[in-house]
């Protein structure tokens, strides 16, 4: 055994000091047997997206059955930089962790390897935690007792420090580059936070220029005359019903008739009124003069039901509890 411990330590310090490869004795050591040795391992989560200096962590967990026992000098070499084919592969091996668990027919070993990058290009380019052999001797053999045991590499992907050249997403989808992910958590909270206040605004509006009444206040008396009155045309006929039709609902919405030397009850039971008394007011004089003075002229009827559209439009908002605007359109 201390002639392997020997011939092994003096080939790494070779390797080390001269910066050139040469065939390890594990090169030529055999397999051990299947069953022996069981290992689990633990590989970083992602396998892209590294870039020089990061540390990549492997969680080791290997079981070996006796009389096999780990030659504990076969582990890594913490600060030698691993090569490939003769080239340095950027990839050195910065920590080792290692305890032991033993039991009456196996020890566990917990190995932790963690590598660190120092390679970069300007494009992802794939790369690979080295393969490492584990030297085991069987204590019961009296000759050719020692074996090896490889831990498979690691295949991931390296990235650039920053994009070289003019880059078209379309073009570049490295399958080591993965997927491009936003964060839509922001979004999400806005999205909780608006979703309210838009269902209540659009009911809100359905509340105030909504058209039919299966809504509290809707589809009174003003809002079925309004749709009449925006309807009607210039004619001395339809001027007349209009005004009509705005008499009826004025007097359905008092509960009785409603003239201009009448309209202190009608206000006192009907307040949101209030703020249309001068407009009621001239509603009466506009209507006198439609029904009773000469006949008016077809601009006049146009006038008179412009404006008869938007007192309509304010009792509307009225009967439905709300403040109307002061009529803008006057006679």
């Amino acid at each position: 055994m201390k002639k392997y411990l020997l011939s092994f330590w003096l080939l790494a310090l070779l390797c080390l000091f001269t910066g050139q490869t040469y065939a390890l004795e594990t090169d030529f050591l055999p397999d051990v047997k299947e069953g022996i040795v069981s290992i689990s391992i633990q590989d970083p989560e992602r396998d892209v997206g590294y870039t020089v200096g990061d540390i990549l962590t492997r969680e080791l967990t290997v079981s070996i059955k006796k009389p096999y026992v780990l030659v504990e000098e076969s582990l890594p070499i913490v600060g030698y930089e691993r090569r490939y084919k003769g080239q340095l592969i950027g990839i050195d091996l910065s920590q080792l962790k290692h305890t032991k668990q033993e039991s009456s027919d196996h020890v566990m070993h917990h190995i932790t390897l963690s590598y660190q990058v120092f390679t970069n290009n300007v494009v992802a380019k794939p790369a690979a935690l080295p393969a490492e052999f584990l030297r085991l001797i069987n204590t019961s053999a009296k000759k050719d007792n020692v074996f090896r045991y490889r831990i498979p590499s690691w295949n991931f992907a390296i990235s650039p420090l920053s994009v070289f050249g003019q880059v078209k997403v379309e073009t570049d989808m490295s399958g080591y580059r993965g997927p491009l992910l936003l964060n839509p958590e922001k979004e999400k909270i806005r999205l909780q936070f608006l979703l309210p206040i838009l269902a209540l605004s659009l009911l809100g509006l359905l509340y105030i220029f909504g058209k039919h009444a299966w809504l509290p206040r809707m589809g009174g008396p003003f809002a079925q005359a309004y749709k009449t009155i925006k309807k009607s045309s210039h004619s001395d006929k339809d001027t007349q019903n209009a005004f009509i039709r705005m008499h009826e609902s004025l007097n359905t919405s008092a509960g009785y008739s409603l003239f201009s030397n009448n309209t202190a009850d009608f206000f006192n039971k009907k307040h949101t009124f209030k703020h249309l008394e001068s407009e009621l007011d001239t509603f009466f004089k506009l209507s006198r003069q439609v029904f009773f003075e000469p006949k008016i002229s077809h601009q006049s009827n146009q006038q008179a039901l412009e404006w008869l559209a938007v007192f309509c439009k304010q009792c509307r908002d009225c009967e439905r509890g709300l403040i109307p605007d002061s009529a803008k359109t006057k006679r």
